[in-house]
């Protein structure tokens, strides 16, 4: 007696296509929060393009991280940003803005932390 076997006629398995999207995270954003306690060389935040700007005590990165160049706490500040009008991205800017618009950048600045238990002298130096 002989037996047939039945094979499938279509194969299994899913389409090739649509693959992307499945590398994982950069880990871009904001490292150390208002008020926090950073040390000379922490990172305060990283970010694949401008979103937040160096201000008091803070240094930028090559690839555009911000990270703190003294001890002291973090804080955030909402600025107004008045573009150059002499520069070509500056003119561009203006034009593109409506009449009476005000342009706001984010501004991380950190304040240095005062040595306690120093003389006087030693930190006029």
């Amino acid at each position: 007696m002989a037996a047939t076997i039945r094979y499938a006629s279509k194969k299994t398995g899913g389409s090739s296509k649509n693959l992307g999207g499945k590398s994982p995270g950069k880990r871009y954003g904001i490292k150390k929060l208002e008020g926090q306690y950073v040390h000379a060389g922490n990172i305060i935040g990283t970010q694949r393009q401008f979103r937040w700007h160096p201000g008091a005590h803070v240094g930028l990165g090559k690839n555009k991280c911000l990270y703190a160049l003294e001890e002291g706490t973090v804080r955030y500040t909402k600025e107004v940003y008045v573009p150059n009008p002499s520069s070509p991205e500056g003119t561009d800017l203006v034009t593109q803005l409506p009449k009476g618009a005000v342009l706001y950048k984010t501004f991380v600045h950190v304040v240095p932390a005062k040595p306690v238990g120093t003389f006087k002298l030693v930190a006029m130096l």
